[in-house]
């Protein structure tokens, strides 16, 4: 049975994707649009890679009685803050819901307040959400009516260290991440810092004082670890468009090498989809130019025993895997379709 969508917050990059991926996906009908700024406009006046596709689709004002007497389930791609004020009337008339935002990823509801501002107004909610990382919460997400996805920064890192640290073969006391990511994830609004002149060519640290990504890696770590993990993390801008990179910085234990962390990556992302394991070739590290476009997380590792220290590498789209594909796959699993459905093309290249 095809399963009707609708989309809040499709004219944004994240929105973008999400159109492009469920254009051809053979399960789903994408029946609204919402964008306040573009409303009765076809969708590829915004999104100009989709002319051709969608030709009797506008983008409409949000209007939650159409969306909840139309739609089947919907993706929220919309800012901090304003998915709160949606998503009860959704799960009230039984929709699912797949929510890109922050809005419902963190248990803590005193952690709202810490890093996003605002006293969560839906707690009880917290508990019922499922935080959507399929290589972590599967069997949770296909039973969930409330997904909320993981953001970029947070998808790269944690899928770096999710083997080493169920597996205990490091330091859990002392992990550093480094994220470079592109432009991209700043949204299609222009900042001063966004806006293409100052952002081309730049290697740029930013909310080094701490990330509001932090809180979910630290969140899910913790439940993998069954202790209070912290960790320390410092998002980078750089000049690219598309893709981040996690470098996490570890110190092993006694006993631990190469072969231990290699087992620990295969066990556990062995059977995945979307993880791709990189140890050899011209380019031996993950890289996200060879994710572009695609729902894989390219995982890695390098050792350096004489100081006991290594370094584990995430690389992803941000747009796709960090975004749109990881809630598409999201779907798939709430819905019992494949989950590769839809998502099955290869990365791009050159990129």
């Amino acid at each position: 049975m095809t399963v009707r969508v609708a989309v809040i917050g499709a004219s944004g990059y994240t929105g973008g994707e999400l159109l492009r991926i469920l254009a051809t996906h053979k399960e789903v009908e994408v029946v609204a649009a919402t964008s306040r700024e573009y409303s009765g406009k076809p969708l590829s006046s915004v999104h100009l890679n989709l002319r051709g596709f969608y030709t009797n689709l506008k983008f409409s004002d949000l209007d939650i009685g159409k969306i909840t007497s139309s739609a089947d389930l919907v993706f929220l791609s919309v800012p901090a803050g304003v998915s709160v004020g949606i998503v009860g009337h959704l799960l009230e008339v039984g929709l699912k819901v797949i929510d890109l935002s922050p809005d419902f990823r963190l248990k803590d509801p005193l952690l709202y307040e810490e890093w996003y501002g605002f006293k969560h107004p839906l707690v009880e909610l917290l508990s019922r959400s499922v935080y959507g990382l399929p290589e972590l919460h599967r069997a949770e997400i296909r039973n969930a009516d409330l997904v909320a996805c993981p953001g970029c920064n947070s998808t790269a890192a944690i899928l770096a260290l999710a083997p080493v640290v169920k597996n205990k073969l490091i330091d859990l006391g002392h992990i550093a991440v480094d994220v470079k990511v592109g432009s991209s994830e700043a949204g299609r609004g222009p900042t001063h810092g966004t806006h293409h002149p100052e952002r081309a060519n730049v290697m740029r640290p930013y909310e080094a004082e701490g990330h509001r990504h932090v809180a979910e890696v630290e969140q899910e770590l913790s439940i993998l670890a069954e202790r209070k993990i912290s960790v320390a993390m410092v998002p980078h801008a750089v000049g690219s468009v598309r893709g981040a990179l996690a470098t996490c910085h570890v110190w092993i234990i006694d006993g631990v090498g190469s072969n231990e962390i290699w087992r620990a990556y295969a066990q556990m992302y062995g059977k995945e989809p979307f993880i791709r394991i990189v140890r050899t070739g011209p380019v031996k590290y993950p890289d996200p130019k060879y994710t572009i476009g695609s729902n894989y997380c390219d995982v890695g590792f390098a050792v350096e025993e004489s100081r006991k220290r290594a370094a584990l590498f995430g690389a992803i789209d941000n747009l796709i895997k960090g975004a749109a594909g990881q809630a598409v796959q999201c779907m798939n699993i709430m819905c019992g379709f494949d989950e590769k459905t839809g998502l099955e093309s290869p990365p791009i290249s050159p990129a």
